[in-house]
């Protein structure tokens, strides 16, 4: 039986790899995750294409979007500590140059749980890597598992 297990895990593990695209892709996200945190408004930038956007709503709240500049300069201008981060593995879809990574995060502010949703990253693939050209996200408070 245990012979059995190992080799069905074996066979079934391609289907939960990554490719070295998919890995790219994750990190370019996670990038912008990192500069919220570091309230560094220059790595902002160099996750984005200069005119990518983020689409945000909040509840019940009407959707709004923001600038890579406005958004760059609201990462600096934070005072508290803010972490953002993916609460599982985010889902990635691949064609050719473009990508979307799209999962489920939550929103920590001075290490206090804030909000959760879902963040959906459009990116090209660029000579210098993974870009993000949107940010698309939906943050929520009354819905958020465990909290």
């Amino acid at each position: 039986m245990r012979l059995f297990t190992a080799v069905l895990l074996l066979a079934l593990a391609p289907l939960f790899a990554q490719t070295a695209d998919e890995k790219d892709a994750i990190a370019a996200a996670t990038k912008a995750f990192d500069a919220i945190a570091a309230h560094d408004p220059a790595m902002i930038r160099s996750a984005m294409l200069p005119d990518a956007r983020v689409y945000y709503v909040h509840d019940d709240s009407a959707p709004a979007s923001v600038s890579v500049e406005e958004m760059a300069s609201r990462v600096a201008a934070a005072k508290s500590g803010r972490l953002e981060r993916f609460t599982g593995s985010p889902s990635v879809l691949i064609h050719g140059r473009i990508a979307q990574v799209w999962g489920e995060y939550e929103f920590l502010v001075d290490g206090k749980f804030n909000s959760c949703g879902v963040d959906s990253f459009s990116l090209f693939k660029t000579s210098d890597g993974w870009k993000i050209t949107a940010i698309v996200y939906a943050g929520e408070t009354k819905t958020c598992k465990g909290h």
